[in-house]
């Protein structure tokens, strides 16, 4: 795995619904330490923009997480707008509809797996982001599988999120290790308990065991790791920032 540890741009979403705001948020993040980043959350802003003001900080994108209405109707501008910035990973957020069920796993695979072999024409990876849901069994198999069988492609990757992991009582070192050569990005976020109920935290502040998932990352060939944090107690660049810390001195820099 690449031991550059890259920001999620959902973490900072509500910094960056306007272009200027997007500039001092990207500021923000170089300051931190980042080198790379997802963006996801942000703005709907001009991809030339976007491209000088990563440029200009000198981050760099390795995943998205774009509309599912941009990859079903306006492809050809999504593989421009990647390619503009530079980003090969191109990610979906979640399964339009979000739940489990078979008609709504069945139109995504139909709708997706064009998109995915059109992207993968173009030298771009198309990257699926979980949640929980997809860990509902449907006679007696995960929606997850079921997803991944369906879509049968070599260019349907995977963006695995820790948190949602152990969340849904799967164990996220042995699910990344055994989805080797599969998976184009790990979010890292850490899971506490708060209250009697689960809720999100900084990596390095909860229960996760990260010396297990980064090395679980390293052997399963990941392409990147991205701290996210869905929701945090004060200013969430605060939290990228404690976050970094704790992962570098793991090693990421």
């Amino acid at each position: 795995m690449d031991r550059k540890i890259g920001a999620q741009y959902y973490t900072i979403r509500n910094f960056c619904t306007q272009l200027s705001d997007f500039d001092a948020s990207c500021k923000r993040i170089s300051d931190i330490g980042y080198k790379t980043v997802q963006l996801s959350g942000i703005g709907d802003f001009d991809k030339d923009s976007v491209k000088e003001i990563l440029d200009k900080y000198n981050l760099k994108c390795v995943c998205t997480h774009r509309p599912a209405q941009n990859y079903l109707e306006r492809l050809d501008d999504e593989i421009a707008y990647h390619k503009t910035i530079g980003c090969e990973v191109c990610g979906l957020g979640a399964m339009p509809g979000f739940n489990a069920r078979t008609e709504t796993i069945e139109k995504f695979i139909s709708d997706f797996k064009p998109v995915a072999e059109k992207l993968k024409e173009n030298g771009l990876i198309f990257a699926y982001h979980n949640h929980a849901f997809e860990f509902e069994k449907i006679e007696g198999k995960y929606v997850f599988d079921i997803i991944t069988e369906g879509m049968d492609c070599d260019n349907f990757r995977y963006i695995l999120d820790v948190y949602w992991l152990s969340y849904a009582g799967i164990n996220p070192a042995e699910f990344i290790r055994a989805r080797k050569g599969k998976i184009a990005c790990v979010h890292f976020k850490d899971l506490k308990i708060k209250d009697n109920k689960p809720c999100f935290a900084e990596v390095g502040s909860g229960n996760i065991d990260w010396d297990d998932v980064i090395g679980a990352c390293d052997e399963a060939q990941v392409g990147c790791a991205l701290v996210e944090q869905d929701e945090c107690d004060g200013d969430p660049f605060d939290s990228l920032k404690i976050s970094y810390d704790f992962l570098s001195g793991k090693g990421f820099v």
